[in-house]
């Protein structure tokens, strides 16, 4: 049972003490430019002998390089302005990486890459010569800093799904390379060993994540959800924070991955018939016009969360969770970034005064991308 943990390992993702230096998830701002960079590697510089499964370097990055994306997403953040009462909202791009777990358009990515992200329009994912697909984010885990994401692959040129090996059989000292995005750098190939087994980091949520693979091979912002390789060229882990040095954010030799049995876990909770449960507020609404700002409801159904609620035809939404809105997109954005059951605060002009609702966010199905 995970728990949340103090541990010298487990800092939070806003950084926290090692013996190091500090702890930061791997998600960097920006645009990322086609460009392949392969570091040094310790992996054979031929082929291994018959029937062996070792591989060389460049001949595990041509097979799996095609199956790891870029991932975009659009952040919606709440900010604080001092000089106004209620936090507004500000929209940022996060990026990391992804990958290919089968042929049909699923994608394990970090939870950290697109928390805050609309589920259902908020993420793209890019592929080699810069095809790019918007993606429906199927299933999060913040405990385990885990996500899947549904994508669209007509027309993506190569599908080439990454296998997944066993983390149980991983030992100190056993080759690994990294595929990923650091600094937005596409379809970048690092190298290095595992430097230690069963460390424990801290996830999102603030739960301990546990027998986390830690490795020297290079791997920086950006990196965030890309796979962690073996000698065959398998997936034992998906890379999510770096130690670095105190006040630096680059790599000192300390990257902590994710164990893939992990993901094994969390995969088949994925929907493989197509459909994904969106939160859902149950009312419709236009952007308020004249001198009042926010978000009209035009209906909010008997039964809906909306009315379960308290909330009603002509309530002026002002708020949701703390970000200002000012249309029903920036509502409906808000809450899809939520998941179904949960609870989020919305703050509504009713009869000429601002009341605060807590409203249990009810769910409808989409269909992810075909």
């Amino acid at each position: 049972m995970k728990s949340p943990t103090r541990s010298h390992f487990a800092a939070s993702l806003v950084g926290g003490a090692v013996v190091a230096g500090t702890l930061l998830v791997l998600g960097v701002a920006g645009h990322g430019t086609t460009e392949t960079i392969i570091e040094g590697s310790p992996f054979a510089a031929q082929p291994a002998a018959t029937g062996s499964t070792r591989l060389t370097a460049h001949s595990i990055y041509e097979r799996d390089a095609p199956g790891v994306v870029f991932v975009r997403a659009q952040i919606i953040q709440q900010v604080q302005d001092p000089f106004d009462l209620f936090p507004s909202q500000e929209r940022s791009i996060s990026t990391g990486s992804g990958f290919l777990i089968d042929g049909t358009g699923d994608v394990l990515t970090n939870y950290h890459v697109i928390e805050g992200a609309n589920r259902t329009n908020g993420v793209s994912v890019q592929f080699e010569d810069n095809v790019t697909r918007t993606a429906v984010v199927v299933d999060q885990d913040a405990n385990n800093d885990l996500a899947l994401l549904k994508v669209n692959l007509a027309g993506v040129p190569e599908v080439h799904p990454l296998a997944l090996g066993d983390s149980t059989t991983v030992q100190v000292g056993d080759p690994t390379l990294a595929i990923g995005n650091p600094f937005g750098l596409d379809r970048t190939l690092t190298s290095g060993i595992v430097s230690a087994l069963q460390r424990q980091i801290q996830g999102p949520s603030g739960f301990s994540i546990d027998n986390v693979i830690q490795t020297d091979a290079p791997i920086n912002p950006g990196n965030s959800g890309g796979p962690l390789l073996d000698a065959a060229g398998r997936v034992i882990g998906i890379n999510s924070q770096i130690a670095t040095g105190e006040g630096g954010q680059g790599a000192v030799g300390i990257g902590f991955a994710i164990p893939v049995n992990t993901a094994r876990e969390f995969i088949p909770r994925l929907k493989h018939d197509g459909k994904v449960e969106i939160a859902d507020l149950g009312a419709t609404g236009v952007a308020a016009t004249g001198s009042r700002h926010g978000a009209v409801i035009r209906s909010a159904p008997d039964g809906s969360p909306a009315a379960e609620a308290g909330l009603g035809a002509g309530d002026v939404i002002v708020s949701v969770a703390g970000i200002k809105v000012s249309s029903m997109g920036d509502v409906l954005q808000i809450v899809e970034a939520h998941l179904p059951g949960q609870t989020v605060s919305i703050r509504a002009r009713q009869q000429g005064h601002v009341h605060t609702f807590g409203v249990k966010l009810g769910s409808r199905t989409v269909s992810a991308p075909q």
